[in-house]
């Protein structure tokens, strides 16, 4: 497994991924992130930290079967593996602490 740390749109990519569930697979993700934060995303973007995250072992995909309505092309549908279950629990847990320590009067 390469490198455990998760940046910010890496764990956007995974709860997105949570999010859809069975039906998460490249222009889904893409739509519910660009949806969710508001702002345009590039395929590419995408595409290279779905690669980055399967790298990590925080990933798996399969290819589905091929559709009429995409011109014969197949999908490739994305999982969280336990790992990747398990470094966002961590990066949750991270933040959470950290919010708690805020003073109040800090974002006033």
């Amino acid at each position: 497994m390469k490198g455990t740390n998760l940046g910010e749109f890496q764990e956007i990519v995974l709860l997105s991924i949570l999010i859809l569930d069975e039906q998460a697979y490249g222009l889904k993700i893409q739509k519910e992130i660009s949806q969710r934060l508001k702002r345009h995303m590039s395929r590419g973007a995408l595409h290279a930290a779905l690669s980055r995250l399967e790298e990590k072992g925080f990933l798996e995909s399969h290819v589905g079967g091929a559709t009429a309505e995409r011109g014969g092309r197949r999908k490739r549908y994305y999982s969280l593996t336990p790992s990747g279950k398990e470094s966002l629990r961590q990066a949750k847990e991270l933040r959470e602490e950290m919010w708690s320590m805020v003073p109040k009067f800090s974002l006033e």
